[in-house]
């Protein structure tokens, strides 16, 4: 660490997280239920609409009957046929509520809006997917997800930006009340925010003003907080791969034994003698398709297994808490004490280098595998540790760019001061299966692609037996004495159970 620069420092530059940057007390964000985001990157959670289905909380009740209420009214309007292109934006097209920090963006909150191929896919299916009024007999409600399950497209963010948008002045309203109360009038302004509440008699969104925590100078440079009881991790609990795979549970639960047997006689006939994965997923779209009362009968299996959708959003919303908030905490002021990785060095390429090796020694020698382990397992991807990784490139001096798409696919992060000075990092794990072709041709493509000649590999070895791969596969491509490919040893089957620092 520079000598010259004080803890203090750091701790203005890397306020990664919402109690960090607005100064309060994590027990106090805990206390009021709200998930403690990282201010710099979306953290890997997203609302699930069947948490607030199957909540205890009135609240969360009211908000999904508002969710299916507007999904009525634009059921009625698209069976009417009253939806030209002007509606469909009105009604269908939002923009991503970015400023919740949670989704799949790394390194950034910049996510993609709710544009036209989710609007005409939602518009073409909702007569279909609610039918009429009648009392539902085989679900105990209707269920936003239902969309998801007819057609691919239409996945976890599509649903979770649909339900974030429907729900959002409760979002804001529940955020207004944590800044009054908690967050410095000087760390608060007012916002004018659109679209937050619809009003059935004009048939039209309208706006609101919320006092909010401000991130910036721009009308939208404000931040939302969400309850930790709303969120997920990997997917919705309703979801069309659950659907795809657990479909041999949907017939023996229809009880009507006609319909029973025609549907299993239909899958027979649609399954090939040694179907693969494809061709058996393909013969349950079929099925489906045939019979779509089986959405409502997976829904209702869905529904009746209620309590395990809670106890599984308990369990990833701590993990994810313990990991990119907790675990990074700690790994950022390990790093500023333990490592020079916060030193500027003269170009991209010695910073990019610099910080890999340091944070290869941390792993390595400092117990920091710890850190980008997951309780007693790896993290289970490679998207997680460049996320663990692009949170530590916090304060350098360079400007970080994530994966940037130049025309030949994305690289994991591009360091840069300038139009010449420029270096790419990029991630992989040693159980990646596409590793030696990466190696052999990958980043030289994006090398051109971006025009430079710098970059820096990094492999991250969880286990003995992709340790052994990478090395020999290293050793095949004559690559053993490269200093810009650097292998993580991430075990921890093979270091010692005190720090060797």
């Amino acid at each position: 660490m520079d000598p010259n620069t004080s803890d203090s420092d750091f701790d203005i530059q890397l306020a990664l997280h919402f109690t960090d940057y607005y100064e309060v007390d994590p027990a106090i964000l805990h206390e009021y239920g709200a998930f403690d985001i990282s201010v710099m990157s979306d953290l890997p959670l997203f609302i699930d609409p069947f948490l607030l289905f199957n909540s205890d909380n009135p609240e969360y009740q009211v908000l999904h009957q508002s969710i299916i209420k507007y999904l009525i009214f634009l059921r009625d309007k698209s069976v009417a046929g009253v939806v030209d292109e002007g509606l469909l934006k009105s009604w269908y097209y939002f923009k991503e509520v970015k400023q919740n920090w949670l989704g799949f963006t790394v390194l950034g909150n910049e996510g993609r809006a709710l544009g036209a191929e989710f609007a005409k896919a939602l518009n073409a299916n909702l007569g279909i997917l609610f039918g009429d009024d009648a009392k539902e007999e085989i679900t105990e409600g209707r269920h936003l997800e239902k969309v998801s399950l007819i057609r691919g497209g239409v996945g976890r963010d599509s649903i979770s930006d649909f339900t974030t948008n429907l729900v959002k002045e409760y979002l804001l309203q529940y955020t207004q009340a944590f800044a009054l109360a908690h967050i410095k009038e000087s760390d608060r302004k007012n916002y004018r925010i659109r679209k937050v509440r619809f009003n059935y008699d004009t048939e039209s969104w309208e706006d609101g003003n919320f006092t909010l925590p401000k991130l910036g100078d721009g009308a939208d440079d404000f931040v939302i907080l969400t309850p930790e009881d709303m969120l997920t991790r990997d997917n919705t609990w309703i979801n069309r791969d659950d659907l795809l795979n657990g479909f041999a549970h949907i017939p023996p639960a229809i009880s009507d034994v006609e319909l029973r047997s025609q549907v299993s006689n239909y899958f027979r006939l649609r399954l090939t003698p040694k179907a693969t994965k494809a061709e058996r997923d393909a013969a349950v779209q079929a099925t489906i398709e045939q019979f779509p009362v089986l959405l409502d009968y997976y829904i209702a299996l869905k529904e009746v297994a209620g309590q395990e959708a809670a106890s599984e959003s308990t369990r990833e919303v701590t993990e994810t808490d313990q990991v990119f908030v907790e675990q990074l905490k700690k790994l950022i002021l390990d790093l500023i004490h333990r490592t020079g990785i916060y030193r500027s060095p003269m170009t991209s390429y010695d910073e990019a280098l610099q910080r890999v090796l340091a944070f290869k020694q941390y792993v390595e020698n400092q117990d920091g595998y710890r850190l980008i382990n997951r309780g007693d397992r790896p993290f289970s991807n490679e998207k997680e540790v460049q996320l663990y990784f692009g949170l530590a490139l916090i304060g350098t001096a360079f400007d970080v760019n994530r994966e940037p798409n130049n025309g030949r696919g994305p690289v994991d992060y591009k360091l840069s001061r300038g139009a010449v000075d420029k270096s790419l990092i990029e991630f992989k794990l040693g159980s990646n299966r596409q590793l030696k072709r990466n190696l052999q041709n990958q980043v030289a493509i994006y090398e051109a692609a971006n025009q430079t000649k710098k970059s820096v590999k990094v492999i991250v070895n969880y286990t003995e037996q992709d340790e052994k791969r990478v090395m020999a596969m290293l050793t095949e491509l004559n690559l053993t004495a490269q200093e810009d490919i650097v292998v993580i040893d991430a075990r921890s089957d093979n270091k010692p159970s005190a720090s060797r620092a």
